[in-house]
């Protein structure tokens, strides 16, 4: 929402101010520009990225301008299944707590929590650690050391969108001149023409330069900019769930882990404690009841 807001602004403003200045806005409207600028961009961008992060940058384009980020509910969620999990590792034997850890879609632990089920990495992100954990020989430092090498890895393959989008948006202004010069090679054939005439080429020719700069710092360095906070703000849960596994690991009580995670999440989207704890006895005592 905020991004069409600004979007609306920003073209507004510059088309407002144009016409202010006793500009005439049809001017502006050269559309073999724009398809010039636009699907010369496109065509880079093919150029430069595989299919896996064309897909992946459709849909962080459409994350971003719908602003698909976790809500509380969502962090609660992740505590409640971490907790629900730790409790079951503390009390239950390793067979028991392996049928929830090795077979997720059918366990009840994570079919309490369908949104944690439905994000696959995450799940397996959490299932993977849970299950160094039952094997019980790593030392909590190597588990952090991997932990954080995995984050690294699940970061660039999410800021992947953002590197592509980036980089189109330098290209652009650029590519607005290669636009610009094309208009000018045509007004150069037209030297035989009225002033009037060679003016109208001339301008639209200068539209090409407008356009690109125009898109590059205007659309597409916001969105991915856009792109990277959500992407980031998306990353959160895998923290919550580092640190609350590490906390559990070094002796922590399942219900003081889950605080540890509890308190990486940004203070105007944390949850309360109070909050937390109503949720995690709910969402950890069903499951339990239902393994049971």
């Amino acid at each position: 929402m905020t991004f069409a807001i600004g979007l609306i602004v920003a073209v507004a403003s510059i088309l407002g101010g144009f016409a202010a200045l006793g500009g005439h806005l049809i001017v502006i409207w050269q559309p073999w520009e724009f398809v010039i600028i636009g699907g010369s961009a496109l065509g880079t961008f093919i150029i430069a990225n595989p299919i896996k992060t064309i897909k992946d940058t459709g849909k962080a384009v459409m994350e971003a301008i719908l602003e698909k980020t976790p809500k509380p509910r969502d962090f609660l969620d992740v505590l409640g299944i971490l907790y629900a999990l730790m409790r079951e590792l503390k009390v239950k034997s390793r067979a028991e707590v392996e049928a929830h850890i090795d077979n997720p879609t059918e366990s009840a632990i994570f079919i309490a929590f369908p949104k944690i089920l439905a994000n696959k990495d995450l799940t397996a992100f959490i299932c993977d650690y849970c299950r160094l954990i039952i094997i019980g020989n790593a030392r909590t430092h190597e588990i952090e050391a991997l932990m954080d090498e995995e984050l690294h890895t699940v970061k660039h393959d999410k800021m992947k969108p953002y590197h592509a989008l980036s980089a189109v948006a330098e290209a652009l202004p650029a590519l607005g001149i290669v636009a610009a010069v094309l208009g000018v090679i045509k007004a150069m054939g037209a030297l035989d023409q009225s002033p009037e005439l060679l003016g109208g080429l001339i301008g639209a020719a200068l539209v090409g330069t407008f356009a690109g700069i125009f898109i590059s710092y205007g659309v597409i360095t916001p969105l991915a900019t856009k792109i990277k906070v959500v992407r980031e703000k998306q990353l959160r849960a895998y923290v919550i769930v580092k640190q609350s596994l590490l906390a559990f690991m070094n002796g922590a009580l399942p219900q003081i882990a889950v605080e540890h995670g509890r308190k990486t999440i940004p203070s105007n989207e944390r949850p309360s404690i109070d909050d937390v704890e109503s949720e995690t006895i709910a969402g950890g005592a069903k499951p339990t009841a239902e393994a049971a």
